[in-house]
C-alpha cells in the first residue's frame, strides 16, 4: 500500500492558507502553463494546485485531476464547483494498480507531480503511465518537499524517469522543494513486465 497523506489532513495541511507563503501556484507555473493546455495532475488531493491550474488553462483547457482517495476528490469537486471551475476539471479516481488513464494516451501537454512521487510505491509504473498520457514532446514537472525527500532520493526518481523515456530539461530548488522539468522523448519504454520486475 502506498504511503499517502490522510484525507482528514487535507483541510488542515494541504489547504492551509499559510501554504501560500511558500507555494504560490501562479508563480510556480507561470512559465509552464498556457491557456488551452491539457494538464495531468496525479495526486491532486483537495485541489490546492488544481484550482489555480484550471484558472490558468482557461475555458479551452482542462486539468485531469487524479487521486487515490475518494474523500480528497469529493473535497476537490466541492471546491471546483464553488469556484465555478468544475467544467475545466476532469476528476479521476486511481487505484493501487495505477491511475487508470489508458483512454488518455498522448492527450496531455504537461503533467505536474507535486509532492507525490515519493508517495508512489512503484515509481517506474507511475512514470510509464505519465509518459503514455503525455503528447510527443510533452513535459513532466516534479516538485518534491525538501524536508521529506533527500537529494539522493530525488536523483533516484529522476534516474528512473529517464529509463522510461524522459530527458532532463532543468533541475533546481524552489522555496518549498526540489524540482525537475522533464521532456517526453521518443525512446523505447520498458514493457509492463519490466516495470513490474523493476
Amino acid at each position: 500500500m502506498p504511503h499517502v497523506c490522510p484525507w482528514w489532513l487535507g483541510p488542515l495541511l494541504l489547504l492551509n492558507p499559510l501554504r501560500k507563503l511558500l507555494e504560490k501556484p501562479e508563480k510556480l507555473f507561470h512559465e509552464l502553463i498556457e491557456e488551452g493546455m491539457i494538464v495531468l495532475e496525479p495526486g491532486c488531493g483537495m485541489g490546492y494546485f488544481t484550482l489555480p491550474l484550471a484558472r490558468m488553462v482557461g475555458p479551452r483547457g482542462k486539468v485531469l485531476a487524479v487521486d487515490i482517495q475518494q474523500k480528497m476528490l469529493e473535497g476537490l469537486n466541492r471546491r471546483a464547483e464553488k469556484a465555478g471551475l468544475g467544467d475545466r476539471i476532469e476528476i479521476r479516481i486511481a487505484s493501487e494498480k495505477g491511475m487508470g488513464l489508458d483512454d488518455l494516451d498522448s492527450s496531455a501537454d504537461i503533467a505536474v507531480a507535486l509532492h507525490v512521487v515519493h508517495e508512489v510505491e512503484n515509481q517506474a509504473f507511475f512514470f510509464q503511465e505519465v509518459w503514455n498520457v503525455l503528447k510527443p514532446e510533452g513535459r513532466l514537472f516534479i516538485l518534491e518537499p525538501l524536508f521529506h525527500v533527500s537529494k539522493k532520493k530525488m536523483e533516484q526518481s529522476i534516474s528512473l524517469a529517464k529509463t522510461i523515456g524522459f530527458t532532463i530539461l532543468a533541475q533546481g530548488n524552489e522555496l518549498s522543494g526540489r524540482s525537475a522539468l522533464l521532456l517526453k522523448s521518443r525512446k523505447r519504454q520498458p514493457t509492463h513486465e519490466e516495470l513490474l520486475l523493476g
